[in-house]
């Protein structure tokens, strides 16, 4: 199978057309996109309202008021620069040749930014408190949905086929991403920008390959995993496909660098949190990484090595010749160290399957092939699952968010009770707001005409 990046690296956008998704011509061959596209999806993507939420999103620690603590949008920001700087080391392992070969000739400014940009977004439809928050919209429509199809003597108000009733149980970040990105804020950025968070490409209404007997899913059951994306995006990904030349069940070669970029990133992140939060000390973690390190050895079957501890090592030597802020310099040279390896790891995976990876069928992450790269990376994020995520403080919050969601839905749940004409009433009614701001209007307008009237009547 041939290798042709300028089928992925697309200038098509969707134009909107009330309702309809109506893609650029597809039956014609689009012209290679020139690094203009990618910065106008960068400039689209910068000023949206969802990158401005991920400022008020934890990324472990909810309702945190710790400024150090990382929020979702600073850790978009770590997950941007490995994702860039993987790429660099791609296109650097990548011989001239083969860069002809592969037509990638040209394109590496625009490779990299749909990367960047696709590893700020990667998080912007995790809704508040992260995983407990999706399980919290899913409980909470799994308990509901009949009910608000029925009305209170049992009779049918609304007739959901089956389909839609799965899709609306399966709130999951990565299809909130692409709904946002489409469908809630039409951003109209190129498919290539909106394939790069395209993680897993299981809609919304279909089962997980785990719990069907269907041998054509065995060789996408990673893929599938998760739901990808929901009903109403169905045509808009749809057209997605058509346009980057994808194959059913297949996801973007920008996605499993982003992917992997984000693998690296929140495990560092999350340890550092954890022993800025005080939950553990440095001391504490230097054993917790090397005897979960040693572990996964023991499991992947890897021949026995010190690699964890040499790591560590360097990181605690820099951070005794620190005249102050130990831990600072101590963290700073833990993820230069990881960062030595890590990306690098990426990259050869990346080039080394690179048909694979190119045609979206690649059936793993990057960096999960059970090396010794793959142990480092484990180690830090079951660590971090181990003591941050564990701690009574953060199961706190997540209890806390779980309650704030439930009641919120609770809160909204007699505006789906209401008939269609009943609520399109009131959407077209004025606000409150729009009411208050008449209100004072009319008043101020009147108090101006009073004192011009007064005014001249002291005139005359």
């Amino acid at each position: 199978m041939t290798i042709n990046f300028n089928e992925k690296v697309r200038r098509t956008k969707v134009y909107h057309n009330g309702t309809a998704t109506k893609p650029r011509s597809l039956t014609e061959p689009d012209k290679i996109a020139a690094q203009g596209n990618f910065e106008s999806d960068r400039s689209r993507i910068l000023h949206s309202a969802a990158i401005r939420r991920l400022q008020q999103k934890t990324q472990v620690f909810p309702l945190e008021r710790n400024a150090a603590v990382r929020s979702r949008l600073t850790h978009s920001l770590e997950v941007q620069q490995v994702g860039r700087y993987i790429t660099q080391l791609i296109f650097k392992e990548l011989s001239e040749e083969s860069k002809q070969d592969y037509k990638l000739i040209g394109l590496e400014r625009q490779f990299e930014s749909i990367v960047e940009m696709s590893c700020l977004m990667h998080d912007i439809g995790n809704p508040p408190f992260g995983h407990f928050g999706e399980q919290a919209i899913n409980d909470w429509f799994s308990r509901n949905l009949f009910s608000l199809m029925k009305d209170e003597k049992g009779n049918s108000r609304v007739n959901l086929p089956e389909p839609i009733q799965q899709d609306i149980v399966n709130f999951e970040g990565n299809a909130q991403a692409i709904r946002l990105v489409h469908t809630i804020l039409g951003l109209n950025l190129t498919y290539s920008q909106v394939s790069g968070v395209f993680k897993y490409t299981r809609r919304g209404d279909q089962p997980s390959p785990k719990t069907q007997s269907n041998p054509e899913l065995k060789d996408y059951d990673y893929l599938m995993k998760k739901v990808g994306y929901y009903l109403s995006e169905y045509r808009y990904i749809e057209s997605l496909k058509t346009v980057l030349s994808m194959e059913a069940h297949c996801r973007s070669p920008f996605s499993y660098i982003m992917e992997a970029a984000d693998d690296i990133s929140y495990g560092i992140a999350d340890i550092e949190d954890a022993v800025e939060k005080g939950i553990l000390t440095v001391e504490q973690l230097i054993d917790a990484l090397d005897d979960e390190y040693q572990s996964l050895v023991k499991e992947y079957r890897l021949q026995a090595n010190d690699e964890m501890k040499k790591i560590v090592n360097i990181a605690c030597e820099s951070a005794s010749k620190a005249d102050n802020c130990a831990n600072s310099h101590f963290f700073i040279t833990l993820r230069v160290e990881i960062n030595k390896r890590l990306p690098q790891h990426a990259c050869k995976q990346f080039v080394d399957n690179i048909e694979k990876v190119f045609h979206g069928s690649f059936n793993r992450a990057l960096i999960e092939d059970h090396s010794e790269n793959h142990a480092l990376v484990k180690a830090l994020k079951n660590v971090a699952m181990n003591y941050a995520f564990c701690d009574p403080e953060v199961e706190k919050s997540e209890l806390q968010g779980y309650r704030i969601i439930t009641g919120l839905l609770d809160a909204y749940k007699p505006l789906l009770l209401l008939s269609k004409e009943t609520f399109t009433n009131i959407e077209k009614a004025p606000s409150i707001r729009e009411k208050t701001l008449q209100k004072a209007t009319q008043e101020t307008s009147s108090s101006i005409r009073d004192s011009d009237a007064n005014i001249k009547t002291r005139k005359k």
